[in-house]
């Protein structure tokens, strides 16, 4: 199994996993255009995507969905409330794949857990992607949480991500930089630093330094905000945890850029 992030950021997020019988995107919050020009440097066209699996409906996570109707081929998974709220903007009908929050299902040699995360939206998930076998010297079984747009993390979000290989968590505002913001007016920074919000840099720390499972072996803070977050303000907050993770990579993903091919194995 392996894995890039595409971008990251309130323009637009969306990653690709590769197995041997499945290439998916989570989410699609780019222009098909912007999508295909992301997926060319690693050797990818969306002519290859087999599915695309959403997290919710707002415009940074499923805006490409117009844009795959030239792409028919491409399945869209997402629970029923979302697809209902992104098919309402569509002038096509893609070939939805419904499932219900919290189920676990298989999609070619991947299994799927999804699960419900506290955010503004109809009814937004995080992601569990399984790929390989027990015991298994040349697929080995490992796993990647995707776990963006959460105002606070649960007891079910802790669980979910606790035996991952590979977390994907966002790590959206410095607190002190979102309150000094001057461009955002009050009832945003509200919404923002709320419990259905976006998750701070003390809110990834406080998340990570309570699980801090010895299975992770990198873990991505994404979604930074570009007005009020820095790669810096990240690693000040994160520092303690990295120290305590010695054996874990740590990324921070800045918005406007992506990652190369991480190999789960």
């Amino acid at each position: 199994m392996r894995f890039s992030i595409l971008g990251s950021g309130s323009s637009g997020n969306a990653a690709l996993l590769v197995t041997e019988q499945a290439r998916v995107l989570v989410d699609a919050g780019f222009s098909a255009r912007r999508l295909g020009a992301l997926l060319a440097p690693l050797g990818e066209s969306l002519d290859r995507i087999d599915a695309v699996f959403l997290t919710h409906e707002h415009g940074d996570h499923a805006a490409g969905i117009e844009g795959l109707k030239k792409f028919p081929h491409i399945r869209v998974f997402a629970n029923d409330p979302t697809a209902r709220a992104v098919q309402s903007g569509l002038q096509h009908r893609p070939d939805w794949q419904i499932f219900q929050t919290g189920a676990r299902f298989v999609f070619r040699d991947l299994e799927i857990e999804s699960f419900a995360v506290p955010h503004d939206a109809q009814e937004p998930v995080g992601f569990r992607f399984t790929n390989g076998r027990e015991g298994d010297l040349f697929s080995p079984r490992r796993s990647l949480a995707w776990l963006t747009d959460l105002g606070h993390a649960p007891q079910n979000v802790r669980e979910c991500i606790r035996g991952c290989d590979v977390v994907v968590v966002e790590s959206n505002h410095c607190p002190q930089m979102l309150q000094a913001d001057s461009r955002r007016p009050w009832s945003t920074k509200q919404r923002i630093s709320g419990r259905h919000g976006h998750l701070s840099n003390e809110g990834a720390r406080e998340l990570l330094a309570a699980v801090a499972s010895p299975h992770w072996r990198h873990v991505y803070l994404t979604h930074l905000s570009r007005d009020c977050n820095s790669r810096a303000a990240v690693e000040l907050a994160l520092a303690e945890v990295r120290a305590t993770l010695r054996a874990c990579e740590f990324s921070v993903v800045e918005p406007g850029s992506g990652t190369p091919f991480y190999e789960l194995g």
